[in-house]
């Protein structure tokens, strides 16, 4: 069950396409989300997808936000406790990052 976050997360990463060219309105940013995208090392990971994520990532989740969901990078159980944690904190972020997700799989699409 908690590798099913942490598909989930890479699902919405790998939506996100990487290669071609991107329109303008596309973000693109460096940051903590975007060097944890190259760090893991995943075959759908480009310097364009990560900037792509990074850049909603920085319209959407705060920097103590950022943080935290980079941990999820490394440690996917932390991912599967937070989403089914009880502490009110907790599910507040866990929202938050799930909107964040939803919104990288929309907006950091591939251009055929």
């Amino acid at each position: 069950m908690r590798y099913l976050v942490l598909i989930g997360a890479l699902v919405s990463l790998a939506a996100c396409g990487g290669g071609g060219s991107r329109p303008s309105g596309v973000p693109n940013a460096s940051g903590p989300i975007s060097q944890a995208c190259m760090a893991a090392d995943r075959k759908a990971a480009s310097p364009a997808l990560c900037g792509c994520v990074q850049g909603v990532a920085n319209q959407t989740l705060s920097g103590r936000d950022q943080s935290r969901a980079v941990a999820f990078f490394t440690e996917p159980q932390l991912a599967q406790d937070t989403r089914q944690s009880d502490n009110p904190s907790s599910e507040a972020f866990w929202k938050r990052y799930k909107g964040f997700t939803e919104m990288a799989s929309q907006v950091c699409v591939p251009v055929a």
